[in-house]
């Protein structure tokens, strides 16, 4: 490489942010720190609270589990924002979406910004629909014999809702897009890939977004069963993110999974296939 290629501002630049990535990485035990802060109290709150206050709840038992669900990722949602501003000294925006990729996708090679690579969203959708479509039930068939007592309570499956009793009750649809916008942004999103993978290079080196997918996957403890799934889906999340720097694509492959729950609401409230 030439004197003249070097002092090429892409490449430079590029050389900036590698060395700016080598610097200030998360330990391992700083990681595991943070998964503990949230993936611990929504394990308590799936497996301890919701089987305590669904007897007395006012709520249906799978309307109780959603809003414990929503309290957990709220919690998440603060403890992302206090790492954030502990390590920044503010919430600016700027601040906040340079710190957390919340940027267009940038070029692996020169680092700069690039609308076009949006495209590259497709294959880990694809790769996100064919895990939880067709792969899902294959991959999680080993919990299932290795621990057969292990089941899904009735109240966490969607299915519970589908009854007469919440025909017209539009009053779900606005608990669907809360729980929307704090799962696919501003709780899960907001700390696994912007405030997690952009620091994991340092102890995982190029297998970050491998290493970020384990421990995605394994904070959701609260649904063991589908472990396995879990975190093979993760993939189609962090490796857009990781590879081109901008979360905006993590949050776009994983929003994608909304649709399915919103279709599910509406036929809910609408009345459709509950008899």
């Amino acid at each position: 490489m030439t004197t003249d290629t070097l002092s090429h501002p892409a490449i430079q630049g590029s050389m900036n942010r590698a060395q700016a990535e080598r610097l200030d990485q998360y330990t391992l035990w700083e990681m595991l720190g943070i998964w503990a802060l949230v993936a611990l109290p929504m394990a308590l709150l799936v497996w301890v609270v919701a089987p305590v206050i669904i007897p007395y709840s006012p709520f249906q038992p799978g309307i109780t589990y959603w809003l414990l669900i929503i309290a957990g990722m709220v919690w998440e949602s603060l403890v992302a924002l206090a790492i954030t501003y502990r390590e920044l000294g503010t919430l600016r925006w700027s601040a906040v979406r340079q710190r957390t990729w919340l940027q267009t996708p940038r070029d692996p090679k020169t680092d700069q910004p690039n609308p076009r690579l949006y495209w590259w969203v497709l294959p880990p959708l694809l790769f996100d629909v064919l895990v939880l479509a067709v792969l899902g039930g294959y991959l999680d068939a080993p919990m299932a014999r290795l621990f057969p007592a292990l089941q899904p309570p009735l109240y966490t499956e969607m299915s519970q809702l589908a009854t007469p009793e919440f025909k017209g009750q539009w009053w779900i649809l606005g608990i669907a897009l809360v729980s929307i916008v704090f799962n696919y942004f501003l709780a899960e999103e907001f700390l696994w890939h912007g405030v997690l993978l952009p620091k994991m290079r340092g102890v995982f080196g190029k297998y970050d977004w491998v290493a970020n997918a384990v421990l995605f996957g394994f904070y959701h403890v609260m649904k063991p069963w589908n472990l396995p799934s879990v975190i093979v889906s993760n993939l189609a999340y962090s490796w857009p993110a990781r590879r081109f720097r901008s979360n905006w694509m993590a949050v776009m492959v994983h929003g994608a999974e909304a649709l399915p729950v919103l279709v599910g609401v509406l036929a809910v409230i609408l009345g459709l296939g509950t008899g």
